[in-house]
């Protein structure tokens, strides 16, 4: 696979028994793209994800990020990635400076750099007055922003974003998405998955899974066009459909 691909991967395949979780499943992504991962719960897209930042081992088929191997480079991939998970992985129970403090630890940050570092995190996430304040306590949104700026406090080129605006209010989601939009235009990789039509819209390219097979990639605009609508949910919901018959 090409080193100029940021994200990238040919075949992939992870079986639980006889259940194919992610089903030969093939992409490749640009350095500063957004690429959505578009698909109904149960698809695969939390699978291959967690494939690519070196959580779950593959059970056949290639895949690289940065230019390292899944099989063999994954502690040097965890390095260059920041991960954000559905359910949001921070501590409750520590403030939101104790919660930047903790994984600026985990994630390496030198000692000199960790002041400008968590600066950043709490002036991108709006709660620079609320940084004594217990994470518990925060709004969903507040949170969700937390996370993220704990995800990029060791500056990683490449951002994995596993439906990180689930659950919280419009007008959270488009304050998440301009930041999206902000590190992409910087140069970092967005590998951003959702079931939000509107968010689908956003994203420079993406793929649609279903039952762990990746069933059409393009732009948002190539795959209206393809199928003839005018929004991607009239897109989603026709290709769901058409899947669902060929298997009845």
């Amino acid at each position: 696979m090409p080193e100029a691909f940021a994200v990238s991967a040919a075949n992939l395949v992870k079986r639980f028994g006889d259940f194919f979780a992610v089903d030969h499943v093939s992409f490749a992504v640009r350095p500063g793209e957004i690429f959505g991962f578009l698909g109904p719960n149960g698809a695969g897209k939390s699978t291959t994800i967690r494939i690519l930042c070196g959580l779950l081992r593959p059970s056949e088929g290639a895949a690289e990020v940065g230019g390292l191997d899944v099989y063999t480079q994954t502690e040097q991939i965890r390095g260059i990635i920041g991960y954000m998970s559905q359910k949001f992985s921070l501590y409750d129970d520590l403030t939101v400076d104790e919660n930047l403090d903790f994984f600026a630890g985990i994630y390496g940050v030198p000692r000199a750099a960790r002041s400008e570092r968590k600066q950043f995190a709490l002036r991108m996430a709006g709660l620079e007055d609320k940084r004594g304040m217990m994470t518990r306590l925060l709004p969903g949104g507040w949170k969700q922003r937390l996370a993220l700026g704990c995800a990029i406090l060791h500056e990683p080129p490449i951002l994995f974003l596993d439906e990180p605006t689930s659950g919280v209010d419009p007008i959270a989601r488009r304050r998440f998405w301009d930041l999206i939009r902000e590190f992409a235009a910087a140069g970092r990789t967005v590998f951003v998955s959702t079931h939000y039509m509107q968010e689908a819209e956003l994203c420079g390219r993406l793929s649609l899974m279903y039952r762990g097979r990746m069933i059409v990639m393009g732009t948002p605009g190539e795959l209206k066009a393809a199928a003839g609508k005018r929004s991607m949910e009239e897109v989603f919901v026709e290709l769901i459909e058409e899947e669902e018959r060929k298997l009845a």
